[in-house]
């Protein structure tokens, strides 16, 4: 729950840096005739305004009693961590159940996303199955040493899907940007033309990550990719 937590506080700020190279480069693959209005200099004093709260949040994080504590908790699991029975099983028999279970978990949140109508919820599903495609990449990768190259391929599926969802993510979060920038832009007396073309080439960004999906969600679920895993 610390680690959570701490992951929380500091991926404030790098979510900001990632958010500002991807409207970056969005804007670098625009004509200069679509650029209307001094939409650099508000983009800079978009996210300075951001990013001068999210460095001090950071910071008064790491300079905290709490994380200090928290260090010294994951030295003490270290010295002795609480391991359950399955610990001192043999990694073949175990490690598979393992990685097979956090698949499992991944497949029935993007059945789940599949299943929805386009919209909102349908983007919170999706954004779901990439946490559990994260998950299960790192549990097949973490069996590699054991398991060797089932457990490779599968971590190479995972991949896959989580590149792919965690697109779709990004460009959800950089839309609710754009609008917040085309707002400011329209408020101080600017054009919102660019930020408008923007928010649509992430919309249609979306789209295509979305009907993409299930293809891709078919080569990761190969049945024999899992059974070679068995």
């Amino acid at each position: 729950e610390e680690l959570r937590r701490l992951a929380g506080e500091l991926g404030v700020d790098r979510d900001q840096e990632v958010l500002l190279e991807r409207i970056q480069d969005r804007l670098g693959e625009l004509p200069r005739t679509l650029l209307i209005g001094p939409v650099r200099s508000r983009l800079r004093v978009w996210n300075s305004a951001r990013r001068s709260a999210s460095r001090r949040r950071a910071v008064a994080v790491l300079d905290s009693a709490r994380y200090v504590a928290l260090l010294d908790s994951l030295d003490a699991l270290l010295e002795s961590p609480p391991l359950l029975k399955a610990a001192a099983g043999h990694p073949e028999a175990v490690l598979p159940k393992a990685v097979l279970r956090d698949y499992a978990r991944l497949a029935a949140r993007v059945d789940s996303a599949l299943s929805q109508d386009e919209g909102h919820e349908r983007d919170l599903a999706l954004h779901e199955a990439r946490k559990a495609a994260k998950r299960f990449r790192y549990a097949a990768e973490s069996a590699v040493p054991a398991l060797g190259g089932p457990a490779r391929e599968l971590a190479k599926a995972g991949k896959s899907v989580q590149s792919l969802l965690g697109d779709h993510q990004d460009s959800v979060v950089a839309r609710e940007a754009l609008r917040g920038l085309a707002v400011q832009a329209t408020g101080a007396g600017e054009s919102a033309f660019t930020w408008g073309v923007l928010y649509a080439r992430e919309e249609a960004l979306a789209e295509r990550r979305e009907r993409e999906l299930p293809d891709i969600w078919a080569k990761a679920s190969d049945p024999a990719l899992r059974a070679a895993l068995e």
